[in-house]
């Protein structure tokens, strides 16, 4: 078994890898384009050459666009599926029919999380568009009586249930932490991608004069059997699920075709790490780091106090020191119960402090191994390099979070990936290994090393430090570390690094108890409290008032005019509104990573507040219709163009997100069915409060949850731009053991947006 290092590729020079074996070192290539027929071909291969993350997206995020497509033609069909079978004079069945999907989607949902621990995330998506595939058949050729048409329906709510909750699963661990973002936000435009062309297909056959229903909702026979051919000859399973079965070789060329390199020792470190479930919290330090131990010698540091840090393959070690100060921890923790903000969950601004730049002048570390070359030890403290190598994981240890670089006080990729880019795992962080206190006091104990996830100035600085703590020269950086006990212990024949191997075995399954750990109880509560406040912000409301809203706007007696009938008009209209949203979910995909969840989140929610506030006046007030017609319209577009910009696709987002790999799916899978259980409740308690309350009422409700959910979001719900999943983990983990209430404000209150 291999270095998992090691590149594929043939034809290049050959390099010795850790364990002594040849392999091929990769080189750079060049091409020259002539003549326009040339550079078009280049274009070509540029589109064939993108990114693998953002295709594998792209290509997933068709099991939403079915979900799109069928509430849109479910929608238009009705008109004529009430016809054929009378259902004038039968209202539940015809309610049946409407709630059936939503039905399955929540039943479905609740197993979501262990079928795909189980089974894996590609089977279950393979099953999501088969069992699309199978709906629209039963629907085209056994729906004669409407009992055949309630069993389709139920089918496609599986499918859908499915799709919902695996595609946000799928692409948070296949794409890369600097553009997870942008990449989850794909599920949100294809849904209504998918609901617009439905609306289109729809609209179109409702003006021929034979209109058949089967049709309108078999149509989608097409793009099930498209997502079904990509499943199977595109997507693979996920590098994570396949390291938690212990199929690392799999998981490691999953990510070379992904990353399209060929050293992923990174990230396959991280995620070989991030298979446990922290049953331990991890503690924070900071260090100084350098290249080069003489620059701390300079500064008179003891010899003993320094450390030495370990790496993947290729790198260049370090050597650090541990700051002697008040304990990082309680700064980080008392640094956002500050000034009376006791309210701020602690680990908002820990991950606040990440996104923030301290030092301008700070250098990286890495950018400098060129000019410093390896660390330089003195002879009689140079101690046996066989005692710094990891082996491999250790079967008994929890969870980890991500790698950690040390970087720039302004992070640059480009910078990043200079030298040292093996243990570099995306949004400034890099992972580094170190041997335990418990290793140094008895060197016969087995394993003793410990993971640091690392990142360049990560928690403010105080002020009453001692010279040693201000870098004086660009061969020192600053740094804070999440430490926790690793999956990898000491290689006795080593070479001074990290030495991965493939698991001989999977780890343990998922257990119920693992939910009940602090970290994972703390986001599981956010994730079901974004879940809870997104469904009674307003959206199915909205929904529902639209067609009224544009009928009152004149846009039906328009319409009617150009000799369109009333059911077309109205499905016309649903078109156009889908179609609004499309641009501005265009925009929320630039903003995700640039802006981050949190700040759209408190830049949008105030818009929403302020349209359901209009919404409320202009059915309160009485106005002329003109007036009343066109305040209503700005009010809802405004709404729908905010809404899919923040509150629509972000939950989902964050919920990817905030999850160690061991319950990611089934946390997920529980997010989900707050999802659905509260669609239920709003779809159907809508009428009643209609006719109890009014639409003024109903907006009221909604305007108020718009408030408390931009306060959820002020003081409960962290940034998670470009943070690595096993890191967030962490930090949550981190969090949940240290209580704010428990620690000493030492540091002014500062609101991170």
């Amino acid at each position: 078994m291999g270095d998992l290092a090691a590149p594929l590729v043939d034809d290049a020079p050959l390099i010795h890898d850790s364990t002594g074996s040849l392999h091929a070192k990769p080189t750079p290539t060049s091409s020259t384009l002539g003549g326009s027929f040339q550079h078009a071909c280049g274009k070509v291969r540029d589109l064939g050459t993108m990114d693998g993350a953002v295709l594998l997206a792209f290509a997933a995020s068709i099991g939403n666009m079915l979900q799109g497509w069928d509430n849109a033609s479910i929608a238009g069909a009705m008109f004529y599926i009430k016809e054929e079978f009378n259902l004038d004079s039968m209202p539940m069945v015809e309610g049946c029919i409407m709630a059936m999907a939503l039905f399955g989607a929540t039943v479905i949902t609740t197993l979501s999380g262990l079928l795909s621990d189980k089974f894996g995330r590609w089977a279950m998506l393979l099953t999501s568009a088969v069992l699309s595939l199978v709906s629209a058949l039963l629907v085209i050729f056994w729906s004669q009586h409407v009992y055949m048409l309630l069993f389709a329906r139920l089918i496609q709510g599986f499918s859908i249930g499915l799709a919902v909750t695996l595609v946000p699963l799928y692409i948070a661990e296949t794409a890369p932490s600097d553009i997870r973002g942008k990449l989850s936000t794909f599920p949100q435009l294809s849904g209504s991608a998918g609901m617009f062309l439905s609306y289109c297909m729809v609209f179109w056959m409702s003006m021929l004069p034979n209109v058949s229903w089967r049709f309108m909702l078999g149509i989608q026979l097409i793009p099930s059997v498209i997502y079904s051919l990509l499943v199977i000859f595109y997507l693979p399973e996920t590098p994570s699920w396949l390291v938690s079965q212990g199929r690392v070789d799999e998981a490691k060329k999953v990510l070379q075709r992904l990353r399209k390199e060929e050293d992923v020792s990174g990230e396959m470190a991280s995620l070989l790490e991030g298979t446990r479930v922290g049953h331990q919290a991890p503690s924070m330090e900071e260090y100084l780091i350098s290249t080069n131990e003489k620059s701390l010698n300079d500064k008179l540091v003891p010899a003993e106090e320094i450390i030495k840090l370990y790496g993947l393959p290729e790198e260049v070690h370090c050597v650090a020191y541990p700051l002697k100060r008040q304990n990082t921890e309680d700064r980080v923790i008392g640094h956002s119960t500050g000034h009376g903000a006791s309210f701020y969950d602690p680990i908002v601004s820990i991950t606040g402090s990440f996104h923030e730049s301290v030092i301008e002048d700070a250098h990286n570390i890495f950018n400098e191994v060129k000019e410093h070359g390896p660390v330089e030890r003195d002879e009689e403290n140079q101690d046996d390099p066989k005692e710094h190598d990891l082996e491999h994981p250790r079967d008994d240890v929890d969870d980890v979070g991500e790698n950690d670089q040390l970087i720039q006080s302004k992070p640059n990729i480009n910078d990043l990936l200079a030298g040292g880019k093996s243990g570099y795992i995306g949004g400034g962080w890099k992972l580094a290994w170190k041997t335990s206190s418990e290793y140094c006091l008895d060197r016969h104990m087995d394993g003793g090393m410990e993971r640091l996830y690392l990142h360049e100035e990560g928690v403010p600085i105080s002020e009453n430090v001692s010279l040693i703590d201000v870098p004086a020269s660009g061969d020192l950086i600053k740094a804070t570390a999440l430490i926790n006990k690793s999956v990898f212990h000491k290689d006795q024949t080593g070479n001074n690094n990290i030495d991965l191997r493939s698991h001989e075995k999977g780890f343990k399954s998922t257990k119920w108890n693992d939910l009940l750990e602090p970290g994972v109880k703390r986001a599981l509560v956010l994730g079901v409290g974004i879940q809870i406040l997104q469904q009674f912000a307003g959206i199915n409301g909205i929904l529902y008032y639209t067609p009224q809203i544009l009928e009152q706007a004149g846009v039906g007696v328009l319409l009617s005019k150009f000799g369109i009938n009333p059911s077309s008009v109205s499905i016309l209209m649903s078109a156009i509104t889908t179609l609004l949203m499309l641009p501005f979910i265009c925009i929320a995909m630039w903003l995700m990573d640039r802006k981050g969840r949190r700040r759209l989140l408190i830049v949008t929610i105030p818009i929403l507040v302020v349209s359901l506030i209009v919404l409320v006046t202009v059915n309160i007030v009485k106005l002329s219709a003109e007036l009343h017609a066109l305040l209503s319209t700005m009010s809802v577009g405004i709404y729908f163009c905010v809404f899919v910009m923040g509150f629509g696709p972000i939950p989902n987002i964050f919920c990817s997100e905030i999850f160690p790999n061991k319950v990611r799916a089934i946390c997920l899978g529980l997010c989900s069915l707050t999802f659905w259980i509260c669609d239920i409740i709003v779809t159907y308690t809508l009428p009643v409060l209609l006719r109890c309350i009014g639409l003024a009422g109903v907006f009221g409700i909604y305007a108020i949850v718009c408030v408390l959910a931009f306060v959820f979001v002020c003081f409960k719900m962290p940034e998670t731009k470009g943070v690595p999943i096993e890191v967030m983990a962490e930090l949550f983990a981190f969090d949940a053991s240290h209580p704010s209430q428990q620690k000493e404000d030492v540091y002014p209150q500062k609101e991170y947006l």
